[in-house]
């Protein structure tokens, strides 16, 4: 599936170019915008969040774990763009299968955000949370080719915000966005006449691809320590 999706990524570089640069940060802006705040009966990052350290007893690693979990189930659901608070009509450029799966994962990641003491407010830290959704081998892939200049932390922390580098990361986060739904369409195309496999397929694609944003989210994002406060 990696190979593939990586053929396909090259393959629709001028489907993702339409969105890039300004469009894409339009979008992914957007889709923050929904993870971050909530939508209809989708509930914001934040109120995840504090909703999961409750029932953890205030043990934040335990939440961002309970996070994860429950939004890799939520991604693995059949249907989930369709049945949660009407994400389907939400006003975003983006195909809808590919909104609401980012949707998903971006409030995951700005939950476990949240968890660590960023601020969600800050535009640093929403650039930062958009680079998470590359994962650990996208962002590496790109730190190699030079495509992406730093990591999702060093974003997070820097001493100011960067507008440009914000749309550079837009522009890459669509692509491989756009190359993961595609390559799950061909791996569903394979499996058309296997009656219940496609399902399964798609469940599957998805949820492994919510996971692995996920633990590279947890890695990445560690615990922000508060600068003291100078008398």
């Amino acid at each position: 599936m990696a190979g593939v999706t990586r053929f396909v990524a090259s393959s629709l570089a001028p489907a993702a170019q339409r969105f890039a640069p300004t469009a894409a940060a339009g979008a992914l802006r957007q889709v923050l915008e929904i993870a971050i705040d909530g939508y209809q009966r989708f509930p914001g990052a934040e109120r995840i969040a504090d909703n999961k350290l409750a029932r953890c007893g205030g043990d934040a690693q335990l939440a961002v774990e309970a996070v994860i979990d429950q939004h890799i189930r939520l991604a693995g659901v059949q249907g989930f763009v369709t049945s949660i608070g009407g994400l389907v009509t939400l006003p975003v450029a983006l195909p809808a299968n590919l909104t609401g799966l980012a949707v998903v994962q971006a409030r995951m990641v700005a939950a476990i955000a949240h968890l660590r003491g960023y601020d969600l407010d800050d535009p640093r830290v929403r650039t930062a949370v958009i680079t998470c959704l590359l994962g650990e081998d996208g962002v590496a892939d790109r730190l190699r080719k030079s495509s992406l200049v730093t990591s999702p932390l060093a974003i997070a922390t820097a001493p100011v915000f960067d507008p440009e580098l914000d749309r550079q990361v837009a522009g890459e986060v669509v692509a491989e966005l756009i190359a993961r739904i595609s390559g799950k369409r061909m791996a569903l195309t394979v499996t058309r006449r296997i009656p219940l496999l496609g399902g399964a397929v798609g469940a599957g694609v998805d949820g492994w691809s919510t996971y692995r944003v996920g633990q590279y989210a947890d890695e990445s994002l560690v615990r922000r320590i508060p600068r003291p406060i100078e008398p």
